[in-house]
This record gives structure tokens, C-alpha cells and sequence, in this order.
């Protein structure tokens, strides 16, 4: 089934790990075939990973749309959360489900679960201002 993107002008997309920016013109693509799509609201730069759930994010993105470095990738994310659990173990249920996720090649829903791990980190770090 084919997927269709409406595109606002100028709007960014990575589709297949190929960065498009849209025209001066509003656009819609159909895409035909199962491949890795994230829209510009969804793509983090590296500069932007800069907190522990936001690089776990940013690793889970690179898996999403570089599978050829998987082997890397992999192994950069087990020790990310790792480390993250240590520190927040509250986490846990959110790191279980995006780490079955990821074993289950659902990177797309392993980033919707990484947004999840960042609204946690915000919740922890707001938490810990106020004391």
C-alpha cells in the first residue's frame, strides 16, 4: 500500500536515508514501497541530542534510517540505556518496550517510544529542580 506525505513548502524529510527539502510550493508524494520515512518534526540533529534520552532517541533515528551500521548501532544504544537505567530505573518499563521494539526491526515505533523516554527524562529533571 502506498503511503502518501503532504509536504508544506520548504518542508524537510529524510526518505531512505536520503534528505529531501521540499520547494517553494506545497507537495504530496506517494511513496510505493516500504522504506525508512521521517518528517522534519521527527528528525533530531546530533547538535539536539544532548541530554541521555535525547541521544537514546538520536541512536534509535540513526538505526531507523542507516541500517548498514546496525552492528555499531546496537551496540552504542544497549550501553545508552543501560546507563540510563541506572540512573532513572522508573524507566524501565519504557526501555523494555523500546528495546523489544528495536529486536523486533520497528524502528519507527521504537522512536514514538523514545519521544516517551523523553517526556520521562523532563518529568525526572523538573522534579528534581523543584527540590
Amino acid at each position: 500500500m502506498a503511503l502518501k506525505v503532504k509536504l508544506k513548502p520548504n518542508e524537510k524529510l529524510i526518505v531512505a536515508g536520503a534528505a529531501i527539502t521540499n520547494g517553494g510550493t506545497a507537495a504530496t508524494l506517494i511513496i510505493g514501497n516500504k522504506v525508512p520515512i521521517l518528517r522534519e518534526r521527527n528528525i533530531m540533529k546530533q547538535a539536539d541530542a544532548n541530554s541521555p534520552a535525547r541521544r537514546i532517541y538520536f541512536i534509535v533515528q540513526v538505526m531507523y534510517i542507516d541500517p548498514d551500521g546496525m552492528a555499531e548501532h546496537h551496540k552504542i544504544y544497549w550501553k545508552l540505556v543501560g546507563d540510563y537505567l541506572k540512573a532513572a530505573p522508573s524507566a524501565l518499563n519504557l526501555i523494555n518496550g523500546m528495546s523489544m521494539q528495536i529486536l523486533g526491526d520497528k524502528y519507527y515505533e521504537a522512536l514514538k517510544t523514545a519521544r516517551k523516554l523523553i517526556e520521562h527524562e523532563q518529568i525526572i529533571l523538573s522534579k528534581i529542580q523543584k527540590t
